[in-house]
């Protein structure tokens, strides 16, 4: 999960959203959520605490959030903070 810097507590709505353009694994194993987004004059903002999701899947917990993290590593928006505790839960 990837949230805004600050967030839970106040953090900047309207910033600019990169690497979202860039192409997925071929494997299809991973799928990016919007969650706090929105589109200003044709750009992704962000909009929320919680800003974008990635879900991916493999054999292993483990192996799913290297994916997951290899999506991560190229979008970028300032105060990107990620969720290190999200998913571990199921094992």
């Amino acid at each position: 999960m990837a949230v805004s810097g600050g967030y839970p507590g106040s953090y900047e709505k309207g910033l600019p959203i990169s690497g979202l353009d860039q192409p997925l694994p071929a494997s299809g194993d991973s799928l990016i959520f919007h969650a706090g987004t929105r589109v200003d004059n044709e750009e992704v903002v962000t909009n929320g605490g919680r800003v974008l999701c990635i879900t991916s899947f493999a054999d292993t917990v483990y192996e799913a959030v290297d994916k997951s993290r290899d999506v991560l590593e190229k979008i970028y928006y300032d105060g990107i903070y990620y969720r290190r505790d999200i998913g571990y839960e199921f094992l």
